[in-house]
């Protein structure tokens, strides 16, 4: 597996209510005080990972790719860092855009 991201390569997000008023999956560390979001270098660790992230019940979430750089500027201006994430759960990288 890929341990870097290119700017140009694809990563997969979960995504909230797509379709209308979509918004990246985020979370906030309050040990740490990170706000992140997290990102996977391959589609079907995302979706392994989906069931097993907290989710606010009633919302429909779904697996996205995008491409690293959109997901680097929108984490940034929103105060967000990127964690890319094994099946697991597990940080591989911590990316701050």
């Amino acid at each position: 597996m890929n341990d870097s991201v290119k700017n140009d390569s694809w990563v997969y997000v979960a995504v909230e209510s797509p379709g209308n008023n979509e918004n990246f999956m985020g979370f906030y560390d309050e040990e740490a005080g990170i706000s992140y979001i997290p990102a996977f270098y391959e589609k079907e660790a995302a979706l392994s990972c989906l069931i097993n992230l907290p989710r606010t019940p009633g919302k429909k979430y779904e697996v996205q790719a995008v491409l690293a750089d959109e997901l680097a500027k929108d984490a940034h201006k929103n105060g967000f860092m990127i964690f890319m994430l094994d099946s697991e759960g597990r940080v591989l990288k911590q990316i701050q855009p």
